[in-house]
């Protein structure tokens, strides 16, 4: 792939690809589809393309841009309804609406203690067994796991072959066959836990109270559920898992703002904003097509053509955050797009927070002296997915 082609990868972890960093707001550049885009990397641009009704997510339309082309294969062979993330209005408002009650502040407030209590025991197993350990394996990963498969209703004894399948089917270097056939297999898998929760609805989970809601508005889908499914536990598992671990990098490789945590652990909450803005993890899930004339940063986007947001780049403009390459958690970064922005913003980013969150106070509570066991350079980043994170993060104490 040329230089040129986007996408582009990471080459420091603690920042975004390199060309990013020339971009202006709104230029023009090539996809690996062979397709032209306009990569849109202003802070305000990212805002206002985002929250346009003439920007659609859609991705059954023929102009969609093809970031991916081997997920495209596989979204296509699976033949699989797209989610509410994929729709424009009014469709999106109808499925959003009987998704948004579920992950509000107060509602997921209500998680807190249980949320808790599994990363204690993570963490605990972690300091029984041998070192050094990989914190991916035993705390990045089974966290948001477990949390989303408790929410959802899916048995947590099936999250090693879910996590199979996400990493196959997020990875940007995954063999087209295999990536096609772990989404097909997720896919299957959902289906009957769907079926099941239909024919036996109890509303303890979240899923069972979906199926509910839709059986009553009259607008159940079984194919539709699936997808939405689907969407829930990929976004709820893959980010958070991805953030748990760049955090921690994050902070033990700037022990200045790690110590600032610790002199105040009340800044927690504002150090996990900070990481999201840092990082930045789904910066390529923002693909989008217009499907009218716009003006965005100067340039006319015409019908019919490719835009991509890209997050990593406006949360790093200096019109919007004063020293956007530093680590600051002290920083009030709330406004950051990390989550997205507009009516596709991430349902589940109140979760994420909590997580984050609980996962650091206690992380760096119970264990003071934790470390990395490899050097920064020799560590497993994913420079090959839809989302940025680690493969293995090797720490010991």
């Amino acid at each position: 792939m040329a230089d040129d082609t986007f996408p582009w990868r990471r080459t420091c972890p603690f920042a975004p690809p390199e060309q990013y960093k020339d971009l202006p707001p709104v230029s023009r550049h090539e996809l690996a589809s062979g397709r032209p885009a306009w990569l849109v990397a202003g802070y305000e641009e990212v805002r206002q393309v985002l929250s346009d009704p003439h920007i659609s997510s859609d991705r059954t339309r023929p102009d969609f841009p093809v970031v991916f082309p081997a997920a495209q294969r596989a979204l296509g062979k699976a033949r699989v309804k797209p989610s509410y993330g994929g729709m424009d209005r009014p469709e999106h408002t109808m499925h959003r609406q009987f998704v948004a009650g579920e992950f509000t502040v107060r509602r997921v407030e209500t998680m807190r203690p249980r949320v808790r209590a599994i990363v204690t025991e993570h963490v605990e197993a972690m300091l029984a067994g041998p070192k050094p350990a990989d914190l991916v394996e035993a705390l990045a990963l089974p966290v948001p796991s477990l949390v989303i498969c408790e929410l959802l209703g899916v048995p947590y004894e099936d999250r090693d072959d879910f996590q199979r399948r996400t990493r196959l089917i997020l990875s940007r270097g995954s063999d087209p066959r295999e990536s096609t056939e772990a989404f097909v297999g997720l896919m299957t898998y959902l289906d009957g836990l769907v079926t099941a929760k239909r024919e036996r609805p109890d509303g303890e989970d979240l899923l069972g109270r979906l199926i509910a809601k839709y059986v009553e508005a009259g607008v159940y889908d079984r194919e539709q559920m699936v997808s939405l499914a689907s969407g829930l536990l990929i976004a709820g598992h893959e980010t958070t898992a991805n953030m748990i671990a760049l955090g921690t990098v994050a902070l033990l490789e700037h022990p200045d703002q790690l110590a600032e945590l610790r002199r105040d652990p009340a800044l927690t909450r504002n150090a996990v904003d900070e990481l999201l803005r840092y990082f930045s993890v789904a910066d390529l899930v923002t693909a989008r097509v217009a499907t009218g004339d716009i003006e965005v940063g100067g340039v006319r986007i015409r019908a019919g053509e490719s835009v991509l947001s890209l997050g990593a780049a406006a949360d790093r403009d200096p019109a919007a955050f004063d020293r956007p390459d530093e680590l600051d958690v002290r920083r009030d970064a709330a406004h950051h797009v990390a989550f997205g922005y507009g009516i596709h913003q991430c349902l589940g980013q109140n979760l994420a927070r909590m997580e984050l969150e609980i996962v650091f106070d206690t992380l760096f509570g119970r264990v003071p002296d934790l470390r990395l066991a490899s050097a920064l350079e020799e560590l497993p980043f994913k420079t090959d997915g839809i989302m940025f994170g680690l493969h293995a993060l090797p720490v010991t104490w």
